[in-house]
């Protein structure tokens, strides 16, 4: 726990889920937490609990398909505490449907948000990193991003899409930057308003009876950050144990 005391971690889709449980327990264990989502409320929440337990946090309302935002997020956690230590790029949608549907939007909206918001985050952090000659990049996937299925295709291709940015910046970072994925499997984090297929809301009301805690990705992600500057977790799964 000690190599996570202090150390400034930004945090993008804070505002509920795995990023705010996440930024929860990353505060507790001692970390300044800079959160961002597009939810200013929540994100006031948000740091007003991590305050009133004694932590330190900041925010930044984000929108994670506007790469000025994500620039602005990482620019903020630097000038307000002088360093970056960890990005979690956390933001991510999951409008799953069948190809046939043509909710192309959905598409779209996967691949800014999943993709995009990942690179952003890079793009964003990288040269700080490069500068301080440390950081510690932590990319979400998904069990979708190992194996798909039908409803999932191009949610699943969104997160192959993390999988493979992810190693490649791995290979590129050199000794001094750390790059670890983790692919969480059913977690109860679910929006089903976003789910326009209603077979497929109905197939993720039987998956929610199986699902984990967001509290299991957020562990997880204390793990990986908890190591010693010279290990490197690379990748991470995590699913539920009935999870097939």
């Amino acid at each position: 726990m000690s190599n996570i005391k202090d150390k400034v971690i930004v945090i993008t889709g804070a505002s509920s889920g795995m990023g705010r449980t996440a930024a929860v327990l990353l505060a507790e264990r001692g970390a300044i937490v800079v959160a961002g989502a597009r939810r200013e409320k929540e994100l006031e929440e948000l740091t007003a609990n991590i305050h009133s337990k004694g932590g330190t946090a900041s925010f930044q309302v984000t929108d994670v398909t506007k790469r000025n935002d994500v620039e602005n997020l990482v620019k903020h956690a630097a000038d307000t505490f002088g360093k970056v230590d960890v990005v979690i790029n956390n933001a991510g949608v999951m409008p799953i449907s069948l190809l046939d549907d043509l909710f192309v939007r959905d598409w779209e909206n996967m691949i800014d948000v999943n993709i995009k918001g990942v690179l952003y985050g890079i793009a964003a952090a990288l040269p700080i990193f490069r500068k301080q000659k440390s950081g510690h990049f932590i990319n979400i996937a998904s069990t979708a991003g190992h194996k798909t299925v039908p409803t999932q295709a191009v949610y699943s291709a969104t997160k192959y899409a993390v999988r493979a940015i992810s190693e490649g910046l791995r290979q590129e970072a050199g000794d001094e930057i750390r790059v670890t994925i983790i692919s969480p499997g059913m977690t109860r984090t679910f929006d089903m308003a976003s789910i326009s297929n209603p077979a497929a809301r109905e197939k993720l009301k039987d998956f929610e009876r199986i699902a984990m805690s967001p509290e299991a990705i957020a562990r997880a992600i204390a793990f990986a950050i908890e190591q010693p500057s010279d290990v490197d977790v690379n990748e991470i799964v995590v699913r539920p144990t009935a999870q097939a």
